[in-house]
């Protein structure tokens, strides 16, 4: 799976999010969040590899619903879902276990 490079302006819903089939990453933060730009690598080297795997990375801010309805409150924040369903959350991550482990829970739940 290749991740995406930049944080995409807004344009799935959350209805849309919720009908996603099979294993999803949603990526809330913002391209000049310094812990963004920081985790970056550590996303990369746990789900750069991942097959299955769907990747949205979403630019979150004031204003932007999907985030507000996720409750993301940190950037960046992924959030595993599994057929739309939320079965993991990591939140600034600074090791590849955590999303590694989100990653497994993902592809198994359901």
């Amino acid at each position: 799976m290749s991740l995406l490079p930049d944080y995409q302006e807004e344009t799935l819903t959350r209805a849309e999010a919720d009908a996603l089939d099979g294993a999803t990453v949603l990526e809330f933060g913002a391209s000049w969040c310094g812990y963004c730009i920081g985790a970056q690598p550590v996303i990369h080297a746990a789900l750069g590899n991942a097959t299955g795997l769907r990747h949205l990375k979403i630019a979150d801010g004031p204003g932007r619903p999907l985030g507000r309805s996720y409750r993301v409150k940190l950037w960046p924040t992924l959030i595993f879902l599994r057929d739309g369903q939320e079965v993991a959350r990591v939140v600034r991550p600074t090791a590849s276990a955590p999303l590694t482990e989100a990653l497994e829970v993902s592809k198994q739940a359901g």
